[in-house]
């Protein structure tokens, strides 16, 4: 394939329409390691082949189970005398 690294302080090598069609897995190739083409017609570029993003992950909005779902006060106590006869060796007391 007849296409060249571009010059220094050019960003994006130029194919005509022709090369394009014929070497597109290639030049797709290329483009997944980085590179950028100009395609170009009649030596007039008409589009860029760069790497496509990826689609970003739709987001979850805040609050999704707001008024379903309930914390007791005590929440951040809930097993603490079975956490501590875990560490301690000995039996949690019993209610």
């Amino acid at each position: 394939m007849p296409l060249t690294t571009p010059p220094v302080g050019v960003t994006a090598a130029r194919v005509n329409v022709h090369e394009a069609k014929t070497h597109l897995s290639q030049l797709l190739a290329r483009v997944e390691a980085g590179e950028e083409f100009l395609i170009a017609r009649a030596g007039t570029p008409v589009a860029r082949l760069v790497a496509a993003r990826p689609a970003d992950a739709p987001r979850r909005p805040l609050g999704l189970l707001r008024g379903r779902a309930v914390i007791p006060d005590d929440f951040d106590t809930w097993g603490q005398d079975e956490t501590v006869a875990m560490f301690e060796g000995t039996d949690p007391v019993k209610p």
